[in-house]
């Protein structure tokens, strides 16, 4: 078992990361059982996985499930009234924790609707995907998305307590960890070229199910993304926003597709993140054999790396519209996380949408050359 601290003083929280923590959950819980109920929210298919394991895990507890459609869809206004409703109907206490027990839909909206039930409650992350245990579960970024695009309505409200079981990606499909693995490399690609090499070199162990990979994966993305959201929770410094590597790009794809399991979103960031290496290097900011470098190792790793292999035949300026409603957007215009080299991305405040788009259609064009 590791702890990984979220330095936030008073609002402080740890990160246990423990194969087998769901069959434990009475002691890491302990905590909050105060009044001998949890409430707890998941989607469909983690109820038939998960949820009796982490029901049986607390004996005398009263579990109350609340129990969601599964799928991007589900992070909407329709599910985050209902949610609330039932919150209220359940008559949840402002002291009563709520249990997010799933992926980063379930994380996000429950999160969300913590925050805003009787002015907050406390919300516990236990996550069951891979990129939900390496990035969404912590940070406190909880939002559902709309028609405009993707995460605009949220809050930022940090969980109590972050519970990962590793051993809960043995019973995902081998998709669904190649979309998590994306924002496992992403911290590679970041700020720590030493991950990227480690990634080059056991991304496949890992998801093939290699447990001493993927522990040492978790736990490196959750102890770089707790340092970066204690100094800069709310994205005010700069520093926070480099964990936005490819997302502008990929959001773009995830809204042509909308936000369906056509495209997952771990997927839409390792196509964004590639697109985003291209465009340095055509910008001059970062040398081709880079941007070649992590095309290929997201190829090799199963991942779409381009518009044309996220199944996205869009424009350049259609795409670029939908990255007008960037939620970071400032002054008209939006910030682009470029990178001078692998482990050297900086955001960059002077790229224009016109320009943008003038390069998607040409990377298209290039990736529908024959080989």
């Amino acid at each position: 078992m590791s702890i990984v601290t979220v330095g936030l003083a008073a609002r402080s929280y740890d990160i246990v990361i423990q194969n087998g923590a769901i069959g434990d959950a009475a002691r890491h819980l302990a905590p909050w059982l105060g009044r001998g109920r949890l409430i707890i929210v998941t989607d469909e298919n983690v109820a038939a996985t998960h949820l009796p394991a982490l029901t049986a895990a607390l004996p005398g507890v009263r579990v109350d499930p609340v129990i969601l459609p599964a799928g991007e869809a589900t992070k909407s206004w329709a599910q985050l009234e209902r949610l609330c409703d039932t919150l209220l109907a359940l008559e949840v206490e402002r002291t009563e924790a709520i249990v997010a027990l799933g992926g980063g839909v379930i994380g996000d909206l429950t999160g969300f609707a913590a925050s805003i039930v009787k002015r907050g409650c406390p919300v516990i992350q236990i996550p069951t995907t891979l990129l939900s245990q390496v990035d969404s579960s912590v940070g406190g970024k909880t939002a559902i998305n709309t028609r405009a695009g993707k995460n605009l309505i949220g809050a930022f409200y940090q969980p109590d307590f972050v519970l990962i079981d590793p051993a809960t990606l043995d019973t995902l499909p081998l998709r669904e960890v190649r979309a998590g693995y994306a924002e496992v490399v992403k911290y590679g690609l970041i700020d720590n070229p030493e991950f990227f090499a480690w990634c080059d070199a056991n991304g496949p162990p890992l998801l093939a199910g290699d447990a001493a990979a993927r522990i040492h994966a978790i736990e490196t993305s959750v102890r770089a993304k707790a340092a970066i959201v204690g100094a800069d929770e709310r994205e005010t410094s700069g520093r926070r926003a480099l964990l936005n590597l490819g997302h502008t790009f990929g959001h773009a794809l995830e809204a042509e597709t909308g936000y369906s399991d056509r495209l997952l979103h771990g997927e839409a960031v390792a196509a964004g993140m590639a697109i985003a290496f291209r465009f340095s290097a055509v910008r001059g900011l970062c040398s081709a054999d880079d941007a070649a470098r992590v095309t290929e190792h997201l190829q090799r790793m199963g991942l779409p790396t381009d518009a044309r292999s996220a199944d996205v035949m869009a424009s350049g300026a259609t795409l670029a519209a939908h990255m007008a409603h960037d939620k970071k957007r400032e002054g008209g215009t939006v910030p682009f996380l470029l990178a001078r080299g692998i482990g050297r991305a900086f955001l960059d405040k002077s790229v224009t949408l016109a320009e943008v788009a003038a390069f998607l259609d040409a990377d298209a064009a290039l990736a529908r050359e024959p080989a």
